[in-house]
């Protein structure tokens, strides 16, 4: 690693011993982030057995893809006709289900040979937050709900109440918030706001993740299903299968919690392993990042952030501006 910094030893020094805390805290984070997913592990309904391979698979191809459409999208139809070829067991679950495995490994060759992408397995796991938070009969309501349809789209989530203000009564930040829910093993926020001026059970949703903030209004049904999409997407296309290092070099960084900020920002990309300083030159430092999906994957779950923006031309190596 190089640290240059003409004229200012201590600073160097102080982005030396920083370098071994930020390896840690990015391990740590891995260790408590991204929960792992059964993608290709679904229950349901049926005594036909081709039918109920067929719904299953369906059921799969959303999850593996993160896309709604998937279960319909002709290019995987294929995978819905021939689903028996890719069980690998089924039982009876004893309340008129029947419990299916695929072989996922095949399925997700099969998806990526159709130029569809795959969602990684390692999925965020997701604070959801309402505000104002229901209680009683209708806390037990919301909870079900969501986890229903969290389950269905393949999101790690749980409904936790916490607090949107600090001491001072002020609103707490972005950084705060996801700072919050990382205590409690959390990678991401989903925030509703009830929405006075719509029809009750509508909400003003906001996802807030270590790479971007997104927001949309509607159901729980839609805070769960665009919280999904949001997270699939940094993911979707045709990426590679395999993981991949991308060297990211990010301008703008002026004080050691700049550093840290960018750190916790790249090891928050969906698919990453790990993530590290390799370099700092001044303002600027290089990172290695594991990611599945490689450079791709970097530039496509950094393209809607407002903090990290892309610097040079796209045939540039992967550049960035940071904006604190």
């Amino acid at each position: 690693m190089t640290c240059a910094y003409p004229g200012s030893p201590r600073l160097a020094r102080a982005i030396a011993a920083t370098v071994g805390l930020l390896a840690l805290t990015a391990a740590a984070r891995l260790a408590l982030g991204a929960r792992p997913v059964l993608v290709y592990e679904v229950s349901v309904r049926g005594t036909d057995p081709v039918a109920v391979y067929g719904d299953a698979m369906r059921e799969v191809l959303v999850r593996a893809t993160g896309r709604r459409d998937a279960a319909t999208d002709p290019a995987l139809a294929g995978l819905v006709s021939n689903a028996a070829r890719y069980v690998r067991s089924s039982h009876a679950a004893g309340d008129g289900t029947i419990e299916v495995e695929f072989d996922g490994p095949a399925i997700e060759q099969q998806i990526v040979a159709a130029a569809r992408g795959v969602w990684d397995a390692e999925r965020p796991f997701t604070i959801v937050v309402l505000s104002p938070p229901p209680t009683g009969a209708a806390d037990d309501a919301a909870l079900q709900s969501l986890e229903e349809i969290a389950e269905e789209r393949g999101l790690p989530v749980t409904l936790v109440p916490m607090d949107l203000t600090g001491p001072d009564g002020q609103a707490l930040t972005a950084d705060a918030l996801l700072t919050n829910a990382q205590r409690l093993g959390g990678d991401a926020v989903l925030l509703g706001r009830a929405d006075p001026a719509a029809p009750p059970g509508s909400w003003q949703w906001t996802l807030l993740t270590g790479f971007s903030t997104q927001s949309w209004n509607g159901t729980l049904e839609d805070g769960i299903n665009g919280a999904a999409d949001a997270l699939a997407r940094v993911q979707g296309g045709s990426l590679p299968l395999m993981e991949e290092n991308a060297a990211v070099e990010v301008t703008g960084i002026a004080t050691l919690a700049d550093y840290a900020t960018v750190e916790r920002m790249l090891a928050d990309l969906p698919g990453v392993r790990r993530s590290g300083l390799v370099e700092a030159d001044g303002a600027a430092a290089t990172f290695s990042v594991l990611i599945r999906g490689g450079p791709q994957a970097v530039e496509r779950a950094l393209a809607d952030s407002q903090r990290l923006q892309r610097a040079g031309t796209a045939e540039a190596p992967l550049t960035y501006q940071f904006h604190p």
